[in-house]
């Protein structure tokens, strides 16, 4: 599974780093679901949030959509997130 995860973790960061300004900024979190399940997500800053998901979110389903692909023909179920350094700092002062 570890190979498996590397392999979407490299092309997530390369399509990321392509098409957003600032990749310093950039962090990509994964967290293993159950067997065979996987979420990734992208935390960005605000601009590249909005550059990331695209006009109407084309951008993002596209991305979405290879990722799925490449992971299906591993057996393996994906989701990806993106959000803001403020949207995930909210989410974690809900959760924590």
């Amino acid at each position: 599974m570890q190979a498996v995860t590397d392999r979407l973790r490299n092309f997530l960061q390369f399509v990321a780093v392509k098409l957003i300004d600032d990749p310093t900024q950039a962090q990509l979190k994964v967290a293993e679901l159950g067997p065979n399940r996987l979420r990734f997500k992208l935390v960005l800053a605000q601009e590249d949030v909005a550059m990331l998901i695209g006009r109407n979110g084309f951008t993002a389903s596209a991305i979405r959509s290879v990722l799925n692909a490449a992971a299906e023909k591993e057996g393996v179920k994906v989701n990806l997130q993106i959000h803001s350094h403020q949207e995930e700092a909210e989410f974690l002062a809900r959760e924590g």
